[in-house]
């Protein structure tokens, strides 16, 4: 018999539904297949015939031995795939805080559901590198290794999972600004234009836009039009930095943003100082909502924020001055409130902060689109190489880019 034709002792056979074709979620199937040196055929093709309808893929695979076949199925998963002869997950339960059992499943950012009790059950607060924990009430939700606690009931190995990756729209004429590219030669007005687009959408579905931001929005003169977005209800939530805090905060009450006058660019005498001066000011308001109180601050990003009632989030870092007493110096606490805050979210803008993005971006599952606007292109790519392949990278300067939106969504 010809050795192509003899079967490899491994066999599984797997279905997808969905719009394998558009997305190119079948391409890749097979080509993950190959690179495990495994083989396929397939059982069952059947093509959407309506923009709406999914496909369905069926297919049996082969491996020469149980671990690349194991590799391959944990890889397939991520794609959509599930064994057709599956039963209910499987589950082990904590022994120790923090410590998941060896063979844990660890989830990615897509749409997950699990099987118990022979019905698939949706995953709730879904993110990537989580494990899946059944309450006793029969729900699924994903939770953090270090949340993990004693008793929890754990998903483990990869049967009994399906995982619903994001699909292109067939009908996209709205929102084709919404694929993954990187590109500087996009127009600013372009963009702006299709960013709107998908706010305005975000506001009639009745998901948050979330405002993730560095310091670059006040040193490009971002902080006018950022302060109107949020005066007219664009801002659901703000998530930065102590620094943005601190820069914004500096030329609301000196002029200057890191000593460097914001009307016309020239140097402070002894502007260094300012932004100590700035974090020393606040200590003495004890904190910035009893300065916005007190009439010690009465302009910019963080004001905007206080006045409309707009939650922020101000994570700290090592290289923090001051910081300020709002900034949140524990990591642990600072991810869970960012986390809290996008639940809910339709809609992350990320302006030019690298740090941020790409911790945002792993928090987040896979159907709440992101735009990540910054003058260098590699900050978008590595957004979307570190899993957060739903991002979109805008390359402008940021100040620019509020402008235009703030002037699109709110006619003078």
């Amino acid at each position: 018999m010809d050795p192509v034709n003899v079967p490899l002792p491994f066999q599984e056979t797997v279905e997808a539904h969905g719009h394998l074709i558009d997305s190119h979620i079948m391409e890749r199937i097979f080509d993950t297949v190959v690179e495990f040196q495994g083989r396929f055929e397939v059982e069952i093709f059947q093509i959407g015939r309506t923009n709406s309808d999914p496909s369905h893929l069926r297919l049996k695979i082969e491996t020469p031995d149980r671990e690349r076949m194991d590799s391959l199925l944990g890889q397939l998963l991520g794609l959509g795939c599930t064994p057709a002869e599956d039963g209910d997950a499987e589950t082990r339960i904590v022994e120790k805080d923090c410590c998941a059992p060896e063979d844990f499943y660890s989830t990615t950012n897509h749409r997950t559901e699990v099987r118990i009790n022979n019905s698939w059950v949706p995953v709730g607060r879904q993110r990537m590198d989580a494990m899946v924990v059944l309450a006793a009430d029969g729900t699924a939700s994903c939770r953090r290794l270090r949340d993990l606690k004693a008793d929890d009931k754990v998903v483990v190995g990869m049967r009994g999972i399906r995982v619903i990756p994001e699909s292109k729209e067939r009908d996209r004429h709205g929102f084709s600004f919404m694929s993954n590219e990187i590109s500087s030669e996009r127009q600013v007005d372009t963009a702006v234009r299709q960013t709107a687009a998908i706010m305005e959408q975000m506001r009639r579905d009745g998901k948050k836009i979330i405002i993730v931001s560095g310091p670059v929005v006040v040193h490009t003169g971002g902080v006018g039009p950022l302060s109107k977005l949020i005066q007219n209800g664009w801002v659901d939530a703000l998530l930065a930095g102590n620094a943005l805090a601190v820069h914004d905060i500096e030329a609301a009450l000196l002029g200057t943003s890191l000593g460097v006058r914001v009307v016309d660019g020239r140097l402070e005498e002894h502007g260094h100082r300012n932004h100590m001066r700035a974090i020393n000011a606040i200590n003495h308001a004890g904190g910035i909502k009893g300065a916005v109180e007190s009439g010690r601050l009465t302009t910019g990003v963080m004001y905007e924020c206080v006045k409309a009632n707009v939650p922020f989030v101000l994570a700290g870092s090592l290289r923090d001055d001051g910081p300020l007493p709002d900034t949140i110096t524990d990591m642990n606490e600072a991810q869970d409130a960012y986390n809290e805050h996008l639940q809910g979210a339709g809609l992350v803008i990320c302006l030019s902060s690298m740090l941020h993005s790409i911790a945002t971006g792993n928090m987040l599952p896979s159907w709440v689109k992101i735009v990540c606007v910054d003058i260098n292109p590699a900050v978008a790519t590595k957004v979307s190489d570190r899993g957060t392949g739903q991002a979109v990278g805008v390359v402008t300067d940021v100040g620019l880019f509020l402008d235009h939106l703030s002037r699109h969504l709110i006619p003078a």
